[in-house]
Parts: structure tokens; C-alpha cells; sequence
């Protein structure tokens, strides 16, 4: 080949990089957007903690805050004790509220599924049932009418 026929050889990162560097904006965005990415399960837990504890203390502190000096040692009893119950599960294990989370979700996506079925039954027995048509069978019909599975769950 001649000098003025060859191409420079194109960077072969070039693309990663581009694309790299695309994501990185657009998590940005998103970011400034919608705010920060929740974290795993487990720092979400210990927000949850922190904010259940936030809570109960504000309800002791202050002029308007409960009184009793036995209420609040027992509220902030019942705190210590549950954070030092859950804290060492969450170190351990973190990745285990992860998988909790996902299966909660599961859980979720399969109650929404069965509830949109039942509703699309009970909508098509009730337009059936609108039109006349009887779920025993029609006129002139020999024998039972049409099968139906029913769910006893």
C-alpha cells in the first residue's frame, strides 16, 4: 500500500470510551433530575433505622414533647436494642436483604398478575352474564354447558 492510501490505525477504545463517557452523563442527568440512586438494601435499612430513631426522639424533645423521664429512657431502651439486633445481621450479610428485596418484588409482580387475571374474568363472566348468555349452556343444547375452571384459591 502506499502512504497515501493508508489510515491511521482508529483507536480501539475510542468507542468504550465514547460510550463511557455517555453513561456518565446521563447518570448525571438522571441525578440532578431525580435526585441520588437509593442504595442497596441494607443502607437502606440502616436510613430507615435512623429515621424511625430521628423520630422518636423528636417526640421527647422539645416544649411539645411527650413527658416522663421513664418514657423516653424506655423509648431509647427499645431503640438501642433493636439497632444492636440489626446491625450485625447487616454487616454479615448485606447481600442477603439485596436478594430479599428482589424476592419482595417477585412476590409483588406475581400478586399483580393473578389479581389482573381474576379481574379479567370477573369482567367477561359479568359482560357474558350482560348479554344473556348463561353460563349453564344455551337453548337446544345437549348436555352441560361449557367447562370452567374455578379457583378455590
Amino acid at each position: 500500500m502506499s502512504e497515501a492510501t493508508e489510515r491511521p490505525a482508529p483507536d480501539a477504545d475510542a468507542w468504550a470510551d465514547a460510550c463511557a463517557e455517555d453513561l456518565a452523563a446521563e447518570q448525571e442527568r438522571r441525578r440532578a433530575q431525580y435526585g441520588p440512586e437509593p442504595g442497596s438494601a441494607a443502607e437502606e435499612l440502616r436510613k430507615l433505622l435512623g429515621a424511625v430513631t430521628d423520630k422518636f426522639a423528636g417526640l421527647f424533645d422539645g416544649p411539645s414533647g411527650l413527658s416522663g423521664m421513664a418514657a423516653q429512657g424506655a423509648v431509647q431502651q427499645l431503640i438501642s436494642q433493636a439497632k444492636a439486633a440489626v446491625e450485625p445481621v447487616i454487616e454479615r450479610n448485606p447481600e442477603v436483604f439485596d436478594h430479599l428485596a428482589a424476592a419482595g418484588g417477585e412476590l409483588l409482580a406475581a400478586y399483580r398478575s393473578a389479581v389482573e387475571g381474576h379481574e379479567r374474568r370477573w369482567t367477561s363472566d359479568a359482560d357474558r352474564k350482560g348479554t344473556g348468555r348463561e353460563r349453564t349452556g344455551r337453548e337446544g343444547d345437549e348436555g352441560p354447558g361449557p367447562t370452567e375452571h374455578i379457583d378455590l384459591d
